[in-house]
């Protein structure tokens, strides 16, 4: 008998981009407009990690923008 090896504990923004289909300026994008509340606390993040509930949100904001229109403005 195998015991199933638990799932992983954070993700790197690399790793991050790559389980939700994005590219890392995506993924950098998506945090910026739906997380930070400015661009000081971006700079102020030396290194970035996910945790498993942090990729499920990600993915349904990410689903709910691919989801909206685009804006014509012209």
């Amino acid at each position: 008998m195998t015991i199933p090896r638990p799932g992983k504990g954070y993700y790197s923004e690399t790793e991050a981009a790559q389980a939700l289909g994005l590219t890392i300026d995506s993924l950098r994008a998506l945090v910026r407009q739906h997380i930070l509340q400015s661009e000081d606390e971006l700079a102020n993040l030396p290194m970035t990690t996910f945790q498993p509930s942090d990729l499920l949100l990600l993915r349904l904001l990410s689903a709910t923008q691919a989801e909206q229109p685009a804006v014509d403005v012209r």
